[in-house]
């Protein structure tokens, strides 16, 4: 009985909150609405590190006062990892009252700052019935894509379907790589930055032509002219915090990173060796399986196999059956895989973060390779 009740009553607020929205979506909105771009600032978490871009809609006259985004997503989806490996991951549109918005980032103290938009009464009442009608239609559901379609580039679409053409572009920054642009959001968290610059394929080394970045929306907003006119009407800083300083790890940095490697050549053992290029060709298996399984277009074409070669597995093999020549040989191949990764890696941002890796990686190989250069079969070391 107590089940039935309770299925009625989430029935019943189901159809209440329903109707809402179908009512919302045919409320006219008086002249007084204003339409606003809100951009957060970063936060700690991996998922935060970018901030994020919602759009608030104030009207009141009809007590309307709602925050729209587009970066929801369900931690209890079904095999959550692989979808989001994967890049079949569905987020999807909410909104909630702009003070429960608000109360979230102020929690968090991370900054908030809200540009309104020069937009017509039509325009108004557009956005504002196209975000109501997606909010209860399949079209609140889309898949997420780490440049091209995220919570950024979402309100940057429908905006621009409510102004009838291309008018939010980007402004600045057009001549840096995806890459260079998303450096700096990984201050004080190596390990997170050196993840990114390892996974992350050909597709991030083009010039950042796209917004996709919260911050990039907020900047070219502001300078964007839309019928001769700044397209934003006023820039407001609604939370503004202090940054507190970041307490120094002593493990999430390059140095101690580089000390680990460093630790590894100095002691020159095969068996440690063993161990680090089995982690290095177990790495570069994991990134020929994303490249071709992931449907995120930033995953492909990743040079960085180059370095982290899974034919350093059969090295291990033949370590373990004593086999100098197939070790030679493949020894050979690494250190010309890895010849050919420098040339690429020249003009790369990465380069740097991933040199200690290369070092040892080539110290390794070339000392595997003299200890076999001789064909045949040995004790092992």
């Amino acid at each position: 009985m107590h089940r039935i009740k309770i299925t009625f009553i989430c029935f019943f607020l189901l159809v209440i909150s329903s109707a809402n929205k179908a009512f919302s979506q045919m409320l006219p909105l008086s002249e007084n609405t204003t339409v606003s771009v809100i951009t957060c600032g970063n936060g700690a978490e991996m998922y935060s590190l970018f901030g994020h871009t919602a759009i608030h809609i104030t009207d009141k006259q009809n007590h309307i006062d709602e925050v729209y985004n587009y970066g929801a997503f369900d931690f209890n989806t079904p095999n959550f990892v692989l979808k989001f490996i994967k890049g079949d991951l569905q987020y999807f549109a909410t909104n909630s009252s702009y003070n429960d918005f608000l109360y979230e980032y102020q929690y968090d103290k991370r900054s908030v700052d809200e540009q309104v938009l020069n937009l017509s009464q039509v325009q108004k009442q557009q956005l504002f019935d196209d975000l109501n009608a997606t909010l209860v239609s399949e079209e609140r559901f889309y898949t997420y894509k780490f440049i091209d379609k995220n919570c950024t580039t979402m309100v940057i679409n429908i905006i621009n379907k409510t102004l009838g053409k291309e008018v939010i572009v980007k402004t600045t920054d057009k001549e840096k790589t995806y890459r260079e642009i998303l450096y700096p959001y990984f201050k004080d968290h190596f390990y997170e930055k050196l993840g990114i610059s390892i996974i992350f394929g050909k597709k991030v080394d083009l010039k950042g032509e796209q917004l996709f970045l919260p911050a990039e929306l907020q900047e070219s907003i502001a300078n964007i002219q839309y019928n001769k006119e700044p397209i934003c009407q006023k820039n407001t800083t609604i939370l503004e915090f202090k940054k507190e300083k970041t307490p120094i790890s002593w493990w999430n940095n390059f140095y101690s990173f580089s000390l680990l490697l460093l630790i590894v050549v100095i002691v020159n053992n095969n068996r440690i060796y063993m161990v680090y290029f089995f982690l290095m060709g177990l790495l570069g298996l994991f990134l020929t399986f994303v490249g071709f399984y992931s449907l995120h277009k930033e995953l492909e074409y990743n040079y960085n196999i180059l370095l982290f070669n899974p034919a350093l597995l059969f090295l291990i093999y033949f370590y373990l059956k004593n086999n100098r020549k197939w070790m030679y040989l493949i020894a050979l191949l690494a250190l010309l895989s890895i010849a050919i990764y420098l040339v690429i890696m020249m003009n790369k941002i990465h380069l740097v973060i991933v040199l200690p890796l290369i070092i040892t990686s080539l110290i390794g190989l070339v000392k595997l390779a003299i200890q076999n250069k001789n064909q045949g079969t040995a004790v092992k070391p």
